[in-house]
């Protein structure tokens, strides 16, 4: 696996920890629609939230969270659109987004969950 997949994963198990941990349900991880995917679907309640997780290094170039541009979020729409279809999904939903700036090896990260990320 490669080191940015690597570092991608680590990130995506820190952000399912970090929502239990808040009392999310994680209902599925990783699901694919087509080429695109979902990071991590979860309830909070009686809300269903689609979690995009970014996970970077350092925050030498960007904050994580602007990797989330108009084609991810174009991206994200289509494939949550897909899953509420397929799903039959009627309650409420909403998108957040989780950032972990860090490495394994760097001790604690700094985790950032933004809640009701703006979609458009």
């Amino acid at each position: 696996m490669a080191a940015h997949n690597e570092l991608g994963a680590w990130g995506e198990e820190l952000a399912a920890s970090y929502l239990q941990r808040k009392g999310y349900e994680i209902v599925e991880r990783n699901w694919k629609s087509g080429h695109r995917d979902i990071d991590i679907i979860a309830m909070d309640g009686s809300v269903m939230v689609f979690v995009e997780v970014k996970t970077r290094r350092n925050r030498m170039f960007v904050e994580p969270e602007e990797a989330i541009d108009y084609m991810k979020l174009r991206n994200l729409r289509a494939s949550i659109n897909h899953y509420v279809k397929f799903k039959h999904i009627s309650c409420d939903i909403r998108l957040d987004a989780i950032t972990i700036v860090g490495t394994p090896e760097n001790g604690s990260p700094d985790i950032d969950h933004i809640v009701d990320f703006p979609i458009y």
